[in-house]
């Protein structure tokens, strides 16, 4: 049995997620799906809860109908490099890779000894977190880079004028 771990902030999870986690349970067995800055919500960079994004992914995952147990686990900032990945390690159940295309991600795991592989990106251009939470503020489509799950999970927190709101600045009556 091979178990990965998949770290992401998944701001809101998307399609190239959905693609990487499809690509990568080819791979495993079983997958722990860490889900960093957990303790960041309500700003423009992270929008939204770890228990918002727990659901997003799980019910994303679902309408996968992958044969892989997962494990999502929210993981705090600790703003540690040098202890991150035994943070990582002590909040996960145990993995024997890690999944990541992030250069400092990579360099953690490596110097604790960790495997790690990369994976294909897919359509990075408009499936990227920061694109996507860019046309949520413009109110441009978003909806066609999510799974339909995401899209409910956002309707049902109204996360849509959360992150509106949370974009305007104060000054000048914005």
């Amino acid at each position: 049995m091979r178990r990965g771990c998949y770290i992401g902030r998944f701001q809101p999870y998307h399609n190239g997620h959905q693609r990487v986690v499809t690509a990568i349970a080819e791979e495993v067995d079983e997958l722990v799906i860490a889900i960093g800055s957990a303790d960041a919500s309500h700003t423009v960079d992270n929008p939204f809860t770890a228990g918002e994004r727990i659901m997003m992914i799980t019910k994303s995952l679902v309408e996968l109908d992958l044969d892989l147990v997962t494990y999502p686990v929210p993981i705090e900032d600790i703003d540690r490099n040098s202890v991150w990945v035994s943070h990582v390690e002590s909040m996960s159940p145990d993995f024997d890779v890690a999944f990541s295309n992030n250069p400092l991600v990579i360099q953690l795991f490596e110097e604790a000894s960790v495997a790690v592989e990369q994976f294909s990106m897919f359509n990075r251009e408009e499936l990227e977190g920061t694109e996507i939470r860019e046309q949520m503020i413009k109110g441009n489509d978003w909806r066609s880079r999510v799974p339909d799950p995401v899209i409910e999970v956002i309707e049902e927190i109204d996360g849509l004028t959360r992150i509106q709101r949370v974009s305007r600045s104060d000054a000048n009556g914005e």
